[in-house]
């Protein structure tokens, strides 16, 4: 495996987050960064794939492009003339006066860094010769489901906040009738297929990957930063959070009390 080309993404992925933080100064909004998010991925695949040996490289950037570009555009839409996000305006007050500059180091470096490092099993995939096998699919297929609940997650959460009639309410219909963040559960899903990709290219390392990403989900910026304090601001989902699972879907409790 030729490790000395992993680090080969993270000089363009750090230009990125350089220009994206520029036009952060600009907008006084560090929203772009969750765009961008999805994007490093994409990036760093092509660097990746330019250095491909096997039958790998060119699959895996369709498969990452799928994902990185749904996801970058449904966030994209979402944020669109929407005020700074409650994490980063959290961020903001905490680090300043000066959080103009310092996000350049605590908002866009670090999450491209980040993604840097949670390529690794697309580094993996793209660059190594062994041929295909069973784990391939097996990842393929894991990948493509996730990539499938997570846009149906973010699709029924965007068509119920579109309808003013469910202002103040909790979606616990569909997907998130069984979990309280199906499109984190999708997007672990997305990251577990990547890594069983790259332990069948050769690397058991890849596993890291997808640790690290739903480590993320669950207790940095996911589940437990949504959820912090949001019984006190929404009564509703007090009785929500009893009866949903957290993350992986299984079917409700029963209603522990009336729904607001």
């Amino acid at each position: 495996m030729p490790w000395s080309l992993w680090p080969a993404a993270l000089a363009p992925l750090l230009v990125i987050a350089l220009l994206a933080w520029l036009h952060s100064l600009a907008r006084g909004n560090v929203n772009i960064v969750d765009t961008l998010w999805a994007l490093f991925f994409l990036v760093a695949t092509l660097v990746y794939a330019g250095f491909g040996q096997g039958t790998r490289a060119v699959p895996m950037v369709a498969l990452v492009a799928l994902w990185a570009l749904r996801l970058a555009l449904h966030l994209a839409v979402r944020n669109h003339g929407k005020a700074e996000d409650r994490r980063y305006q959290a961020i903001r007050r905490n680090h300043s006066p000066g959080f103009a500059w310092k996000s350049l180091y605590l908002v866009f470096g670090l999450q491209a860094v980040l993604a840097w490092l949670i390529s690794l099993p697309l580094f993996v995939a793209a660059v190594s010769p062994a041929p295909c096998n069973i784990l391939d699919l097996i990842g393929l297929a894991i990948a493509l489901g996730g990539i499938a609940f997570e846009a149906i997650a973010d699709r029924q959460l965007s068509a119920f906040k579109a309808d003013p009639a469910n202002h103040g309410r909790v979606l616990d219909t569909g997907l998130w009738g069984w979990s309280r963040h199906p499109n984190y559960f999708g997007e672990a899903c997305v990251w577990l297929g990547f890594g069983l990709i790259g332990v069948a290219a050769g690397s058991l390392w890849s596993l890291l990957a997808p640790a690290l990403m739903t480590a993320l989900l669950l207790k940095v910026s996911g589940v437990s930063l949504m959820e912090k304090d949001i019984g006190e601001r929404r009564p509703a989902y007090r009785d929500y959070i009893a009866r949903t699972s957290a993350f992986i879907p299984r079917p409700p409790k029963r209603h522990t009390e009336n729904r607001a």
